[in-house]
């Protein structure tokens, strides 16, 4: 497996961006340097995260969510963070 995360990844199963086995193994992302643990989806190369708001649902029963841009660092939690 890649020790890389993908590009774009989401949570929600019914996104074409969604990756269980990635998911089960575990990904952090950072945020404008800011650990963020609310994150939907989020993407690399276009620079944005789509973070949960609260416990809020759309008539879908889908979490409502809010796209943010700014630098998006994912990792994947069991390699050890680099300092800094």
């Amino acid at each position: 497996m890649s020790e890389t995360p993908p590009d774009r990844l989401a949570i929600n199963p019914k996104s074409p961006f969604h990756n269980a086995e990635l998911l089960e193994r575990g990904i952090g992302v950072r945020f404008n340097g800011v650990e963020k643990n609310n994150v939907d989806e989020y993407c690399v190369s276009e620079g944005w995260v789509k973070l949960a708001v609260g416990k809020t649902v759309d008539r879908h029963g889908n979490p409502m969510t809010i796209k943010y841009k700014g630098k998006v660092e994912p990792y994947f939690r069991d390699i050890e963070k680099p300092a800094g």
